[in-house]
């Protein structure tokens, strides 16, 4: 309990010396007694001196990126949920650098031994300096042996100790953010609490490397067959939970325009190739890169696109991949009837809302877009501001498809670079046409129909048992003795109740040290 208290105050005056208050004062107004706090616990150390002709959310960028791991990576993934932000911060939390001093490469040794054992280790040569140092890890390059010829590999290594340190400062801010979301009601829409506990689940899984290791695999073997577009191998005999070990990249990097076209890449075909085979990825698979900037893109003398890092991957279910395909391509069709059909299917929006309403509201967004010039539409846009419209029509958010946007725009900002004039629909039309066409026809149907029959011919022998729980479960309601309102997130609900203990023994613990003062003074 003490340990998370001390935590917890190193945390406040991180957040007291930074920046991070003023700034975050200038975009939500902070209760004074809140800003009182924070200069009081910070009295003794000096305040970072802020700059003024920034704007907040590029301020926050600085006071975050200067406190260290854990606040880069809640920048990062803030950046990720307009909804709880807002779009504006969430473009400025987008500019976060991860980046950090590199550790010694005697310690990635040392990490090498441990992980992979001494036997592996003698097979790993010429093991470089750091050449890339983010938050949470740096990447050597190397040579390993493979059935008795030597490769050319990235060795990614996790920092040490960063999963304790991780999680120590996380358990702090959890704490943070409950005694916040107790004292200032008006903060609970922020969800500030359920924000920290995603960001626990999701940077756990980003550093346990296997996971990440599993996800380039998953993308390589759906995108192997698709020509200009190369996954690098992983070789799972040099990865384990804290290294990941894959093909090193021969290319040059998309963002060196120039270089690229002396070396007589053709730059319009790459700019669509890229933009093609992210819609593959997201209506094909349902599997995408989820952080396709142009530092983790690369072009191998072939025009082959290469991407690398993917601890941040977006999956879309088979409704998500219907519901992306078919608004894209009826927003071509400028068909609104057909887009909020769509919607009304896929269970996205309320059935008691009027389809005609909501086809107008579309319309809305549709219209003026097309009385622009069309290179100059943005399928990324149209789906921010679809979200926006959605959302005025109780549409539940759905980060999955908010990560799919920020990633479009990402990407068609990425091809325009390369070549201004990419006309993004004209590009798009040939994939979403294609898997619409391929999930419509006959065959497609039939399997369908095949495959919903075989789950309805396996739950037949559980029908008498199925029909007796229903006719129990109904009982329970009726009696009201069922609460249907119970969330689902157990894990977020532990979590409460571990502050609401954490919280009642430090009140335990300060009346006792009073009442020992009292027997005593």
């Amino acid at each position: 309990m003490f340990k998370k208290i001390f935590q917890l105050y190193k945390i406040a005056r991180k957040l007291g010396t930074s920046g991070a208050i003023e700034t975050l004062n200038e975009i939500y107004k902070i209760p004074i007694y809140i800003k009182i706090f924070f200069d009081v616990i910070s009295l003794g150390s000096q305040k970072k001196i802020q700059n003024f002709s920034k704007s907040p959310g590029e301020k926050l960028c600085d006071a975050l990126e200067g406190m260290g791991t854990t606040f880069i990576k809640l920048g990062q993934f803030l950046a990720t949920r307009p909804d709880i932000i807002g779009e504006d911060l969430a473009k400025d939390l987008e500019k976060l650098q991860d980046k950090l001093p590199a550790f010694r490469t005697s310690v990635s040794k040392e990490i090498l031994k441990k992980e992979l054992g001494e036997k592996q280790l003698i097979n790993i040569s010429n093991l470089s300096e750091p050449i890339a140092a983010a938050s949470i890890s740096q990447v050597h390059t190397a040579t390993i042996k493979v059935d008795g010829s030597n490769v050319d590999v990235a060795v990614k290594i996790l920092r040490p100790e960063i999963e304790k340190l991780f999680n120590e400062e996380l358990d702090a801010l959890m704490f943070l953010a409950y005694i916040v979301e107790s004292l200032i009601a008006k903060t609970r829409r922020l969800k500030l609490i359920e924000v920290v506990h995603l960001l626990r689940e999701i940077t756990n899984i980003e550093m346990d490397l296997r996971f990440e290791a599993a996800a380039a695999n998953e993308l390589y073997e759906n995108t192997k067959n698709d020509k200009g577009f190369n996954v690098p191998k992983i070789y799972w005999n040099y990865t384990s939970k804290k290294v990941l070990t894959l093909e090193k990249v021969k290319g040059i990097s998309i963002r060196e325009k120039d270089t690229l076209e002396k070396s007589g890449i053709n730059l319009k075909s790459l700019g669509e190739n890229l933009i093609q085979h992210f819609l593959r990825q997201a209506v094909r698979d349902g599997f995408f890169h989820g952080d396709m900037h142009q530092g983790n893109l690369f072009v191998d003398g072939q025009g082959n696109i290469i991407p690398v890092d993917f601890g941040i991957m977006g999956r879309l279910d088979k409704n998500n991949k219907k519901y992306l395909a078919e608004i894209l391509f009826g927003f071509i069709q400028r068909d609104y009837v057909k887009v909020a059909e769509v919607h009304f299917q896929a269970g996205l929006v309320p059935r008691e809302t009027s389809k005609e309403e909501f086809a107008q509201a579309l319309r809305s967004v549709g219209e003026p877009i097309f009385g622009q010039t069309i290179k100059d539409i943005s399928g990324g846009n149209l789906l921010a501001q679809l979200f926006e419209i959605t959302e005025k029509f109780n549409m539940s958010t759905q980060p999955q498809l908010l990560l799919l946007q920020k990633t479009m725009v990402v990407v068609e900002g990425v091809a325009r670079k390369l070549y201004p004039e990419t006309n993004i629909w004209e590009v798009s039309k040939p994939v979403l046409e294609g898997w619409i066409r391929k999930t419509k026809s006959p065959e497609a149907n039939i399997n369908q129909a095949i495959d919903v029959s075989k789950e309805i011919l396996k739950k037949i022998p559980d029908f008498p048992n199925f029909m007796d729980r229903a006719n129990y479960a109904l009982q329970l309601i009726s009696e009201g003795k069922l609460n249907l309102s119970l969330k689902n997130d157990k894990g977020l609900e532990i979590e409460k109740m571990k502050l609401k203990n954490l919280r009642n023994n430090i009140f335990l613990g300060i009346f006792s040290v009073v009442i020992v003062m009292l027997l005593v003074f």
